[in-house]
């Protein structure tokens, strides 16, 4: 009877896209019961859930000539115009009733482009981008913000609650994706203000690790201090989430604030500070923690 429940209930899903984060959600929906057909510009990162029964496809296009639900998380909206506009993209064999669901961090006139694009062909984009970085995503915990039609969230959520705990649908399509400008601007400040507290307090000779555990009792407690302060004191930069994503991702939220007339001075100066890391240090490919090198530097 289970296994009979297991086959009513089974889909067939694509995943594109399969790096720091990609990989641990692909690999939820496929413990959940679902038949994957998976795409990575780089096929060996594909190894894993293909041993777990994951199948290989060679194109964004083939994914979705297999697959009734298509999930992508890449890394710019570059990346994602090529996936799903390019010669051998989603929209090349997408079919009618289908749905595609677009995770990665971009732009909400992308996503927009992709719903309105997608719609023509009798089917229906999402747009919806993730916040908890790795040990979100490894722990089917992250949090989903969703953009577009109401029936299709309804139709999805069961699929998404297997990659996360947090699921809202916030409006028409790219409302996802402003709402998670909204969360990567309250991020850059508390990752701002944990690296200058970090660096204030070794300069007070202040023990870090007490300094931690208290400020995590009270009202200085936050998301990046719990995740990204232990790791700094273990001398680990690598990403849970990419620096040079995130500047990305500043650099877009301050962008739609320009088109809305705010002025947002501190993501401002959270925004150089990341391209101080990024485009002059280099230093892209550590995780955002990596952000203190800065000031160790001095």
């Amino acid at each position: 009877m289970q296994q009979l429940l297991k086959e009513e209930t089974s889909m067939k899903l694509g995943f594109i896209g399969t790096g720091v984060m990609g990989a641990a959600m692909a690999g939820h929906l496929l413990a959940g019961g679902h038949e994957l057909f998976v795409y990575n510009r780089t096929k060996s990162k594909t190894d894993a859930l293909v041993a777990n029964g994951a199948k290989w496809a060679e194109t964004p296009a083939k994914v979705a000539e297999q697959a009734d639900v298509i999930f992508s998380m890449v890394g710019y909206p570059t990346d994602v115009e090529e996936i799903y506009f390019g010669e051998t993209g989603v929209f090349s064999t997408l079919t009618a009733g289908k749905t595609v669901v677009d995770m990665t961090t971009s732009t909400p006139t992308l996503a927009a482009k992709i719903a309105v694009t997608a719609k023509k062909l009798g089917a229906t984009g999402l747009d919806a981008p993730v916040s908890g970085g790795d040990v979100g995503a490894k722990n089917a915990a992250l949090t989903i913000m969703v953009g577009g039609d109401k029936a299709a969230y309804d139709k999805l959520l069961p699929l998404f609650k297997l990659m996360g705990t947090s699921i809202h649908l916030f409006g028409e399509a790219g409302k996802g994706q402003h709402t998670k400008m909204a969360n990567q601007i309250m991020i850059a400040g508390t990752m701002t203000g944990m690296v200058e507290m970090m660096t204030y307090a070794k300069a007070a000779n202040l023990p870090m690790e007490d300094v931690l555990k208290t400020l995590s009792g009270g009202g200085a407690d936050n998301w990046s201090m719990e995740n990204y302060a232990p790791r700094i004191l273990a001398g680990d930069y690598t990403p849970g989430f990419f620096a040079k994503h995130f500047l990305k991702d500043l650099r877009i939220a301050l962008d739609e604030a320009d088109k809305m007339g705010l002025d947002l001075p501190a993501t401002k100066e959270a925004k150089h500070l990341y391209e101080v890391m990024v485009d002059d240090k280099k230093l892209g490919n550590d995780g955002t923690q990596g952000l203190i090198k800065l000031y160790q530097e001095k």
